[in-house]
Order: structure tokens, then C-alpha cells, then sequence
């Protein structure tokens, strides 16, 4: 055995440990970073202050008397304030986008050691097979004494047990980084929803705007009395409200009717009630391009087309989701032949194959809606059996805490819409995923912004500031 291999294997060995221990300088000093915190804190606690004052502002006006400069006044505080929220907004975004930088160089360098290590490791162990390649007869017939020989055996076990260690040193590296990019995750989605909430914000502000300017013009022209523009709200307030909310595979119900379900099942559930109206919408929408299906035979699944007498496989699965929608229907006093369900999204004639069988505004197949049904009784104070997937208030509820369930609770733009996602294809918004599913989740989040700010925040709104 020869000395030059046992120093070469040593030098790759250092090599290694210099290579994982090392750690490249983050691109800010930690002075850079303080100074930097320290200005955020400063800046933040002035906007906290500047939200507390337009906040106190605000009740102060609704307290005034009733006139339209004070419903000016008031649309004014509400601008400020929610431009104060976007200020503070923008500095968390700051703080975000700073803190993804140093989670993202951070993975870098974890996996620059990872790569680095275990090129230096391969290295080492080509060299150790080539000593172990070395047999008895071979040192018995070179030039070396074997004391010199055991010597350098025992130098050797020691690397291998050294190698050992690297080993470990790497698993830990790699179980860093997976800690690094889940953490680096949940700044990108914090980084998401901020900006969603900015963005809803300067939507406020623009309507408050054009409203404010509304009733500016409307005192300086003197061309309506007071009660003459609360009478035009008290009258378009009406109409949204007796306004048909379509729903799928249902007759539709007056808007206000499906806000009130929608809202006492986001008291229940924890999920916004326009998010729940929006995923209603997109189903009836999905349900005027796709159509409905009648079930024709319940062993086999197959059906047809509810309006068109088009034939279709597997318009439910059998025996799985059959054998449970001819019991609903029966203990509901329904005829399961001419009960409409979704159709599948493609026939035999066709590359795309699946199973339809959603009932309902909600859309449930029949084995899942059995899973919720006792869940649902309980939350509307009747018997499971007797819940209905084509009533409007039950679908209502199941809708809003499926996607409960399905991590909307709580109003973040990333969850309510992995939700959506998940609602539809039952794996979170993904490009490119099959069957695609990012268009409706997309689709969902458009609905309950223009459901929030164009109807149920001056429904509210208005309710609010003049009692009706």
C-alpha cells in the first residue's frame, strides 16, 4: 500500500469537511439587517397610528347628523383608512420579499453543500476501493514491512469511519433544506395573500372614490334631497336582493335569500359568504356549458342527456355512487330517473373519459354527500336523512363546509382558492395539472371579489350606516 494514496484520501477528506462547513456571507450585513427592521418598525407603528386615527375618524362621522356631505365625509375616512392599510401592506410585502431572498440563498447554499459534498465523498470512495482492490499477496510481495502496513490499515478504518459521519453530516443538510423550502413556502404564500388583500383594497377605494365624488356633485348641484338618494338606495338595495341567484340542476332563489343561507353557513364554517356564493355561481355556470343527465340505469351507470336524450356512460359510478343516489332520492320522495345529475366529462366516442353524478347546486356525488349527511343535520338541527343536496339552504351549508374542510376557513386568497381547486378536481391549483384546474379556481376568486365589492359590501355598507 503506498503512502501517496493514504495523503490523497486525506486531502479529499478535508476537502469534504471544508466544503460542508463553509458558509458564504449573506448579501446584507447583520447591521444592514437591524438597520433595515428598525425602519419597518418605525414605519409600521406610524401607519398603526395613522389607521387608529382614520378608524376613530370614521365612527366619529357616522355619529353626525344625516346629510350627504356626511356620507362624503364618511366614504373619505373609509378611503384614508384603507389607504393606511395598503401602506402598511406594502411594508410587510417589503419584509416578505427581503425574507424570501435570504430563504432562497439559503437553500442555495444548503444544496451547493449538499452537491459539493458529495462529489468530494465519490471522490474518497473511487480512492477507497482502490486500496481495498489491494490483496495480502500483493503487500506480502512489495517493498513495505507490515508493521508499516497495519499502520496505515488502521488509518484507513479511521477515514471509513469518518466517511460515516459525512454521511450523517449530509442527511442533516438535506433535512435543513426541506425545512428552508417549507419555510420559504409559507413566505411566498403570506407574500400572495398580502398582495390579493392590496389589490381588494384599491378596488375599495376606487368605488368609495367614485361614490364620494357622486355625492359631492349631487350637494354642490343640489339636484336631489337627502331623501331622495336614500330612497334610490333603498330601491336598487331591493333589487339586488329579489334578484334570481341561479343555481345548478335547481330553481333559482332571490339573492338575498342565498346571502342569508351563505352567511348563517360562514358563521357555521368560518368561510366567507361570498366565496360560497362564488363557487355556486361557477358551478351553475359550469352546468349550462356541460349540461345535466338523467340516470337510465342504475347498475350499470349509464345515462342520458337530460335535454338532448344524448347517450352517455358512466354517468355515475356503479355500484359506488348508484346504489347511494337511489336511496337519497327514494327517502326524499324522488324519482331517480328523472332526478338530473352532471354528466361525465366525455362519452365512449370520445378520448376523455370520467364519471359525472354531481347532484344538485352543490355538486356532491351521492357517497360523499352520505359521508356529510349526518354532519349537515346536526348544523341545520334535523335528521341526516332528511338533508336534501337540491335544497337551496342545505347545499348551501354543504358547499361551505366542504371547502372548509378543504382549508377556506379563515379568508386567505391562497387557501380560499386551493379550495376552489380542490372543490373541483380535489388537488390544489396546480399549472399544467390533469384535469386542469387552476381556470377554476381563478374563475372563483374573480366571482367573490366582484360578489364582495360590487353587492355585498354595499348591501352592508348601507344597511349599516342608515339602519335599514
Amino acid at each position: 500500500m503506498k503512502n501517496s494514496r493514504l495523503i490523497l484520501i486525506f486531502g479529499l477528506f478535508l476537502a469534504t469537511c471544508y466544503l460542508l462547513l463553509a458558509t458564504p456571507a449573506l448579501a446584507l450585513t447583520e447591521s444592514e439587517i437591524q438597520a433595515q427592521e428598525a425602519k419597518w418598525r418605525s414605519e409600521l407603528e406610524a401607519t398603526e397610528k395613522e389607521i387608529a386615527t382614520w378608524e376613530n375618524m370614521l365612527n366619529n362621522t357616522k355619529k353626525g347628523t344625516a346629510s350627504l356631505e356626511r356620507d362624503a365625509n364618511i366614504l373619505q375616512a373609509k378611503i384614508n383608512e384603507a389607504k393606511a392599510y395598503i401602506k402598511k401592506r406594502n411594508i410587510e410585502i417589503e419584509k416578505l420579499t427581503r425574507d424570501i431572498g435570504v430563504k432562497s440563498k439559503t437553500i442555495s447554499d444548503l444544496e451547493g453543500k449538499i452537491n459539493r459534498g458529495k462529489e468530494s465523498l465519490a471522490s474518497i470512495l473511487r480512492k477507497t476501493n482502490e486500496v481495498d482492490s489491494y490483496s495480502l499477496v500483493e503487500v506480502m510481495l512489495s517493498n513495505k514491512d507490515l508493521s508499516e502496513f497495519f499502520i496505515n490499515i488502521d488509518s484507513y478504518s479511521s477515514i471509513n469511519q469518518s466517511l460515516e459521519e459525512k454521511f450523517v453530516e449530509i442527511r442533516d443538510l438535506q433535512g435543513k433544506t426541506k425545512e428552508e423550502r417549507e419555510a420559504l413556502d409559507k413566505k411566498r404564500t403570506a407574500e400572495a395573500d398580502t398582495k390579493a388583500k392590496i389589490e381588494a383594497d384599491k378596488k375599495r377605494v376606487e368605488l368609495d372614490e367614485t361614490e364620494k365624488q357622486r355625492l359631492i356633485k349631487i350637494n354642490k348641484t343640489q339636484e336631489k334631497t337627502y331623501g331622495q338618494v336614500i330612497a334610490e338606495k333603498q330601491a336598487k338595495a331591493a333589487q339586488i336582493r329579489a334578484a334570481l341567484f341561479a343555481l345548478r340542476d335547481s330553481e333559482g332563489i332571490a339573492f338575498g335569500d342565498a346571502l342569508k343561507y351563505a352567511t348563517a353557513a360562514g358563521s357555521k364554517t368560518g368561510v366567507r359568504p361570498a366565496l360560497i356564493l362564488a363557487i355556486l355561481t361557477q358551478e351553475s355556470d359550469l352546468g349550462k356549458n356541460q349540461g345535466s343527465c338523467l340516470v337510465n340505469n342504475i347498475d350499470t351507470g349509464d345515462g342520458a342527456g337530460k335535454n338532448t336524450g344524448t347517450l352517455f356512460e358512466q354517468v355515475m359510478k356503479a355500484p359506488r355512487d348508484t346504489v347511494p343516489f337511489k336511496s337519497i332520492t327514494e327517502r326524499l320522495g324522488k324519482d331517480w330517473k328523472m332526478t338530473p345529475v352532471s354528466c361525465p366529462p366525455g362519452t365512449k366516442w370520445t378520448s376523455t373519459r370520467g364519471y359525472g353524478g354531481g347532484m344538485g347546486p352543490s355538486q356532491f356525488i351521492p357517497s360523499t354527500w352520505e359521508l356529510f349527511k349526518k354532519r349537515l343535520g346536526s348544523a341545520l338541527g334535523m335528521d341526516g336523512d332528511q338533508v336534501n343536496p337540491w335544497n337551496p339552504e342545505h347545499a348551501i351549508l354543504a358547499t361551505a363546509t366542504y371547502i372548509a374542510d378543504l382549508g377556506a376557513a379563515g379568508g386567505s386568497y391562497t387557501g380560499e382558492r386551493n379550495a376552489a381547486c380542490r372543490y373541483y378536481s380535489g388537488a390544489a391549483c396546480l399549472a399544467g395539472r390533469r384535469p386542469a384546474n387552476v381556470f377554476y379556481g381563478d374563475q372563483v376568486m374573480a366571482k367573490a371579489q366582484n360578489i364582495q365589492l360590487s353587492i355585498i359590501d354595499p348591501l352592508e355598507g348601507f344597511c349599516l350606516l342608515h339602519k335599514f
